[in-house]
């Protein structure tokens, strides 16, 4: 006597790689039934002879067929498509083929007119105007100190002055160093007033000339990758033929103040241009 293999729900589902769920799609819709049902427990169990009728219903599926049309095959006679509904689905299929290039062509087209967008939009060419600035030049620790610097004494000091800015802000640094430096920075905090106020001992007070031409790039990310931007800009800057004419612009749009995610940081860099 030949032993016949009996495969619990589970147990088929795990080896076919097929839920339990479809399983139970499959007999609700007549396409397989378990080998049998323990009538006292309700469990379900399946042959090995299933798998191959499983195995039938997904590339029947893969083709395009409904699970309906599988179901008029499986009660045919021959268990297999007819010559005209298989011509059938080799059409439907060409068509969706013909709709799917012409809308990967789209797709490919608007992704590439959005990548110039991006690139055009990495790089602009700018006018600075000519704008009044509260300054403040220190030499700074290290980097990490130019936030305390900012909010702990800056901002107090600016706010006591009594000092108006625009909206939106502008405000930017300029290193003085003739270098990089970790340590011992020697940095001026610049940010837009609307007005000339009284100079202190922390703040004092200029009107910036106008910078007639300037390369302006945008960078995402924390400070400490600012010289990949930097090699980007200059790069552009001397394949584009322009010539620097003075200090880079720093400007802080966002930062740790407003986004913890260092990712998510937006600085603009600004390098004063001129062209032949």
């Amino acid at each position: 006597m030949i032993y016949r293999t009996k495969l619990k729900i589970g147990e088929f589902s795990q080896m076919m790689q097929v839920t339990v769920k479809t399983l139970r799609l499959y007999e609700q819709k007549g396409l397989l039934h378990p080998s049998e049902v323990d009538e006292w427990t309700g469990y379900r169990y399946y042959s090995i002879a299933q798998m191959q009728r499983l195995s039938s219903i997904r590339t029947l599926q893969q083709m395009g067929f409904s699970l309906a049309e599988i179901k008029e095959i499986f009660d045919s006679d021959t268990a297999v498509p007819p010559m005209e509904q298989l011509e059938q689905k080799i059409t439907d299929c060409e068509k969706q083929l013909h709709l799917l290039q012409g809308r990967l062509q789209l797709l490919l087209s608007l992704r590439d007119s959005r990548k110039e967008i991006s690139k055009m939009e990495k790089f602009s060419i700018q006018t600075l105007p000519s704008i009044i600035v509260a300054s403040h030049r220190e030499v700074i620790k290290d980097w990490q100190s130019l936030g305390p610097l900012c909010t702990d004494v800056i901002a107090p000091e600016m706010h006591r002055l009594g000092c108006r800015c625009p909206v939106p802000g502008y405000c930017f640094t300029v290193e003085h160093n003739k270098e990089y430096k970790t340590t011992d920075i020697d940095i001026e905090y610049c940010e837009q007033v609307e007005e000339m106020g009284q100079d202190s001992a922390v703040i004092q007070f200029k009107r910036l000339p106008e910078v007639p031409m300037a390369v302006c790039m945008v960078h995402h990310g924390p400070y400490d990758r600012f010289y990949e931007s930097f090699m980007e800009l200059f790069r552009y800057i001397e394949e584009q033929g322009y010539h620097v004419t003075g200090e880079h612009r720093t400007v802080y749009v966002d930062g740790i103040w407003n986004q913890k995610d260092p990712e998510k940081w937006l600085s603009i860099l600004q390098v004063p241009v001129s062209k032949d």
